[in-house]
């Protein structure tokens, strides 16, 4: 997809704010209110953005550690594959998912209360996913830079 200087601009925008007003908006890219209106319709169209949300600070509403767990399931076959991604993507506590390249299959980012409570996933729920070989657990003990949005440098077309 060819993305314009503009379009550029809105998403760096909405990235930092998404709560930004239209007209605060064109304000800022130097369009008028319509026009930056119809851009934004063709990005959320075109799938460039996905939607919109609140960023939450994980510990003020009680999810005090953050876990990546690395997991080898045992077959590769794709029905295997699938059914491990069904299962993992209906899990609140999972935050995100990536099938991965190297030594393992996924990577799950988890979420919990205390140590307590992700030993107890981990071993009720997270080890009784179908397929699972092997699983290894990385703490978080500080979170140094989180997800802020994508880098847009570069992405421009001429």
């Amino acid at each position: 997809m060819s993305l314009s200087k503009t379009d550029i601009q809105i998403l760096e925008h909405l990235q930092r704010d998404a709560r930004v007003t239209n007209q605060d908006l064109a304000d800022a890219i130097g369009l008028s209110a319509s026009p930056t209106w119809r851009k934004v319709r063709k990005l959320e169209e075109d799938e460039v953005i996905q939607g919109y949300r609140a960023v939450l600070n994980r510990r003020k509403i009680g999810l005090n550690v953050m876990v990546f767990v690395r997991v080898t399931i045992d077959s590769h076959s794709e029905a295997e594959a699938r059914k491990f991604e069904a299962e993992v993507t209906a899990l609140e506590n999972v935050v995100s998912c990536y099938s991965i390249g190297g030594d393992a299959d996924f990577l799950l980012q988890v979420v919990s209360a205390d140590m307590d409570a992700y030993a107890d996933f981990a071993m009720s729920v997270i080890r009784r996913l179908p397929g699972i070989k092997e699983m290894q657990s990385m703490f978080v003990l500080k979170e140094v830079k989180g997800m802020a949005g994508l880098p847009m440098t570069g992405n421009v077309n001429p």
